[in-house]
């Protein structure tokens, strides 16, 4: 990893806008909503509006005693000044640790409690209909970024308070905590330095090489997501327009990439799959795009070719990366249009040469394959430097030689690729790969908007699935699928919405199978 060593001076997250301003005052970005903190700046700004804002927002805040050192858990409503209120905190020197919308109040209150008495920003609809009242114990003080509630400070109050200078500090320390997905439990609280944050632009550098800068990016990715964080921060320092969504209803999507065509869409898998819909749109919303880029899990084939062939491009590409929030990008592959036909989706690519490492360690002492997988493990000059208030836990994740194992099992190619087939806590014996039978059957049955296989209590693998417009599930067409297929049961139908989610829309597996093995969990 020689070349994460080189000019490695840290990110500085508090003035990021202020350099990308400088070299691009006029640069748009376009919203799909308004700015709870900022509502008059309507759905575009410009990249000097936004380093004024973060600006104000950072004095703002140090008016309200927030100092070098503190940290400043931001948890409000979903809105892209989630990202930039990090931005703010940073620039005062403090930490900001962002907890994602979509996580409950109880979850909130045991992560503040990790946290010896922070600083909370949120808003009145957070305390009003979620979180429990004693945040007011766990904390040092609660501000709000939009409306009233008693005991807390509105941050519009403070509106007008004198600038204070950007503080300066050391890259080495903690810059930013963001929280682990949570599919096996409780989040784990990551954290991030100014250099691990650099060096996660890096590999994602590589990446947008292709695209021209003048080509805007759109965006649909947590605001409360690490990646959300370095994403807007490169984007915006390349002179990249941007395009910046919350909503990821298709026909939203079209109007406004209708008007402001992308040349690059970035989103999670989850979300792209769901825009599937977007290929056969008669405003071609995607015609204009470059590359399509995912969020560190395995795309599915189908995806990848719906999207692909959506675009009127000469030379258009999918970029599939993979690592996860303690890491960064680890490993990348493109697909062309002469890739889509037959692409095996469980390939994940190859180490970013010079800045990742990758390598698969055996479990039984045989070399890794398909029919035998190995732990997938890293190292990355992304990782992060610990799990807040869980130094062993953190500790544990490291062999005894100093790479970390990502939890996944897989193999690598005599090309070099890394091929992903499972989660460690997802292996279901008998299967050699559940993402392997859930490509297939997204390939198979083009109606189907999701598809998760969990073990089934005993008995034969569960699918769960989900169809476009809820569409009753046409089981002969089902059972034709599956035909050549290890033994399945019976397919449960359910609604998208009701499937146990991530802040990154991933299904929580785990819970899943625990809701299908309740009482009336498994009627179909």
């Amino acid at each position: 990893m020689f070349l994460q060593r080189i000019g490695t001076k840290g990110i500085r997250l508090g003035t990021v806008f202020d350099r990308a301003a400088a070299r691009h005052p006029a640069n748009p970005v376009y919203l799909d909503h308004t700015l709870d903190i900022a509502p008059e700046l309507g759905h575009r700004v410009t990249l000097t509006e936004i380093a004024d804002l973060v600006d104000d927002l950072a004095s703002r805040l140090w008016a309200s005693r927030v100092r070098p050192g503190d940290h400043v858990v931001v948890h409000k409503s979903d809105n892209f000044d989630i990202s930039l209120l990090a931005y703010s905190v940073a620039r005062v020197g403090a930490v900001p640790v962002l907890l994602s919308p979509k996580l409950d109040g109880e979850t909130v209150a045991r992560l503040l409690g990790r946290l010896r008495r922070p600083t909370l920003v949120t808003d009145q609809a957070k305390l009003e209909k979620e979180l429990p009242s004693d945040v007011f114990e766990l904390t040092e003080r609660v501000l709000l970024a939009a409306g009233s509630f008693p005991e807390a400070v509105s941050l519009d109050s403070l509106s007008g308070v004198a600038r204070v200078r950007p503080a300066s500090r050391p890259q080495h320390l903690p810059a930013l905590i963001t929280h682990t997905s949570g599919t096996t439990g409780l989040p784990k609280l990551a954290v991030q330095t100014g250099h691990t944050i650099q060096a996660r632009c890096r590999p994602q550098s590589v990446l947008l090489t292709p695209v021209s800068r003048r080509e805007p990016i759109a965006v649909h990715v947590s605001f409360a997501h690490s990646r959300m964080i370095s994403g807007a921060a490169l984007f915006a320092s390349r002179g990249h327009p941007l395009i910046v969504l919350r909503d990821d209803d298709p026909e939203r999507v079209a109007q406004l990439f209708s008007r402001v065509p992308p040349g690059m869409v970035e989103s999670h898998p989850n979300t792209l799959l769901h825009w599937e819909v977007l290929a056969d749109h008669p405003a071609r919303p995607l015609a204009r795009v470059r590359c399509f880029s995912n969020t560190f899990d395995a795309i599915h084939p189908r995806t990848v070719d719906t999207l692909l062939g959506a675009s009127e491009r000469r030379m258009p590409f999918f970029a599939q990366t993979y690592g996860q929030s303690e890491t960064g990008a680890v490993c990348a592959r493109t697909y062309t249009r002469r890739h889509r036909v037959g692409a095996d989706g469980r390939c994940v690519g190859r180490n970013f040469s010079g800045l990742t490492e990758v390598r698969v360690v055996s479990r039984d002492g045989r070399t890794p394959t398909k029919d035998s997988p190995g732990h997938i493990e890293a190292r990355s000059g992304g990782q992060i430097v610990t799990y807040l208030g869980e130094q062993e836990r953190f500790d544990g994740q490291f062999s005894a030689d100093g790479w970390w194992r990502m939890g996944d099992l897989g193999y690598r190619t005599r090309w070099g690729c890394v091929h992903l087939l499972d989660r460690e806590v997802d292996e279901i014996p008998g299967i050699s790969s559940t993402l392997e039978l859930e490509d297939k059957l997204f390939t198979r049955l083009p109606e189907l908007l999701e598809v998760i296989i969990v073990p089934g209590g005993g008995g034969a693998p569960v699918p769960v699935v989900c169809t476009r417009g809820d569409a009753p599930l046409d089981r002969a067409r089902w059972r034709s699928a599956v035909v050549d297929l290890p033994e399945l049961a019976e397919p449960v139908q359910r609604r998208l919405e009701e499937l146990p989610h991530t802040a990154t829309t991933k299904v929580k597996r785990l819970e899943l199978a625990r809701l299908l093995a309740g009482p009336e969990g498994a009627a179909g």
